[in-house]
């Protein structure tokens, strides 16, 4: 493969039988992925995506559009499906993962799965406007989430880092528009924290609106960073599902569950 500013492998896995994309939420960044890259590796070949605007990539200007991010995004995906692969995406990545898989579909190089979490489903629009706030209501968004460590949002210096990249997510999320078009072949396996303040149950179940496989969900007790406190279920759920993909050879099945 050749080397991707956007494509950080943390725990090469180069004879693993089973890939999974992870895509980051707004703000973050790939290493958020390293934990699930070093719990998966080496059965699972872990990528974890580098947007432009932070980290080693900050000097490169911030992509403020969901359609050209999808775009930007399956195009280095390309060379990594020749393997089965599933994609994950958190937040903001759960809807880039959305139309990232869309894309990846109608190239005729479908994802086993698709794992969407602490996202509402596509369909089910909210008039957000977070991203045109001055600075100091950008950080305090951040705070209610509490998925920031709070000595950092404290540090002014690595606050007006990371706030272009921030704001530029946001604006692509926030003005992301749902275009109606066949559903998805792949499952979609939604998760999300009972008690996250950006999408209701209920939004998240309209995840299996969007596919004509299987559909699971499943909640947990939390936020919208639910998954810092169950890591670890968390990853061992997703391997169980690659696991079954690998061994069956084809996509896996998990029973659709009601709600």
């Amino acid at each position: 493969m050749t080397a991707s500013a956007w494509i950080r492998r943390f725990q090469p896995a180069d004879d693993a039988g089973v890939r999974l994309i992870c895509l980051p939420h707004a703000g973050g960044s790939a290493t958020y992925y390293l934990p699930v890259a070093k719990a998966l590796s080496p059965t699972v070949d872990v990528l974890a995506l580098q947007y432009p605007g932070r980290q080693d990539r900050h000097n490169e200007r911030c992509v403020d559009s969901m359609d050209e991010l999808a775009d930007l995004v399956a195009a280095e995906l390309a060379d990594w499906t020749d393997r089965p692969f599933a994609v994950f995406g958190h937040s903001l990545g759960a809807t880039l993962g959305f139309e990232v898989t869309r894309r990846l579909e109608a190239a005729g190089t479908p994802p086993v799965m698709l794992f969407a979490s602490g996202r509402r489903a596509p369909s089910r629009p909210r008039d957000e406007r977070i991203h045109l706030r001055a600075d100091d209501g950008l950080v305090a968004e951040l705070r209610t989430l509490s998925g920031t460590d709070a000595r950092i949002l404290d540090n002014d210096e690595i606050v007006r880092m990371f706030l272009p990249a921030l704001r530029a997510d946001y604006k692509a999320v926030e003005t992301y528009r749902y275009r109606p078009g066949p559903p998805l072949t792949c499952p979609i396996f939604t998760l999300v924290g009972d008690d996250d303040p950006k999408v209701t149950l209920d939004e998240a179940r309209s995840w299996g609106e969007h596919t004509t496989g299987e559909f699971e969900f499943r909640a947990f007790r939390g936020g919208h960073f639910y998954l810092d406190a169950h890591a670890r279920e968390v990853i061992d759920l997703i391997s169980a599902r690659l696991t079954a993909a690998v061994t069956a050879g084809t996509a896996p099945g998990p029973r659709r569950v009601a709600p």
